[in-house]
């Protein structure tokens, strides 16, 4: 497995794989590698083809009071992983050959990543699409791989995609979880043991919606109703949204489609910021 750390390397590096068998696939990550990313990369691997892991901590996608210089770094353990894992190379670019001194071009969708947690990050999506357009210039893959817990930044990248033109294939892994059903996050290594039970309301929440759906009911105020009391009932838990939407646009629904509808959580549990979701 060969690590790369310029654009210019990579992209040469790149051209090579495509030129070998089966198509090349892309897992952007921004390190911090858990079992979701490893899920994703066995993925990738095993469709046949090389496949590339890109570990980068994008600035651009932390607003002005989030902490982008305490985001979890492994970048040494994750390159251990990818290798493991049958990656044929490491894409770990520092800021500055992403973000080169005078930058100042951006990707901006303007619809799918209003609502939901582009209320409350209002630059947020900005960084990831600006980002991952430069990720498939540079990578130029045939996939890109990405998980279901990210289902905003799913429907943000596809359209993006579809928007500009891109040939890639969207691979969307389903969510993993703990055994106690909690997302598996890089930010879950933040939770402290007392905070842990609490964030389990939040998979709690999504497994009763799905329950409440699957026993007949279709309204959008009950489910949401339901959930918000299931947190609530945990004095950590700051709600930020409880959603139920359209999995392709994000665009809220007043009634449930079962198997086309999403339903979003976001919460803060103390300072720690989670975010899941479930197809009903």
């Amino acid at each position: 497995m060969e690590t790369v750390e310029s654009v210019s390397n990579m992209r040469a590096l790149a051209a090579r794989l495509r030129s070998g068998s089966g198509p090349l696939s892309l897992v952007p990550t921004m390190g911090a590698l858990h079992a979701g990313h490893e899920t994703l990369i066995r993925a990738a691997v095993g469709a046949g083809g090389p496949a590339v892991v890109s570990i980068f901590v994008n600035p651009l996608s932390f607003g002005a009071s989030e902490n982008f210089p305490g985001y979890p770094r492994s970048l040494k353990e994750d390159i251990e992983l990818c290798a493991r894992l049958g990656a044929a190379a490491v894409f770990a670019p520092p800021v500055e050959e992403i973000y080169p001194r005078g930058y100042s071009t951006y990707v901006s969708e303007e619809s799918y990543s209003r609502p939901l947690c582009g209320i409350s990050r209002p630059t947020h999506f900005r960084g990831v699409t600006t980002l991952v357009a430069k990720l498939l210039n540079i990578v130029g893959p045939g996939r890109l791989y990405l998980g279901q817990k990210d289902a905003q930044h799913v429907a943000v990248l596809r359209k993006m995609a579809a928007d500009l033109a891109y040939s890639v294939e969207f691979v969307v892994i389903p969510t993993v979880r703990e055994a106690d059903g909690l997302a598996v996050s890089a930010r879950n290594r933040d939770l402290s043991r007392g905070l842990r039970p609490e964030a389990v309301a939040i998979s709690a929440a999504l497994r009763q919606a799905k329950e409440m759906v699957d026993s007949g009911v279709r309204s959008t105020d009950r489910l949401i109703a339901e959930s918000t009391h299931i947190l609530g009932q945990s004095n950590r838990i700051r709600v930020i949204y409880v959603s139920i939407v359209d999995p392709v646009t994000m665009e809220a629904m007043r009634e449930v489609v079962p198997g086309r509808t999403l339903i979003c959580i976001a919460a803060w549990l103390d300072e720690v910021r989670l975010t899941d979701n479930a197809v009903l």
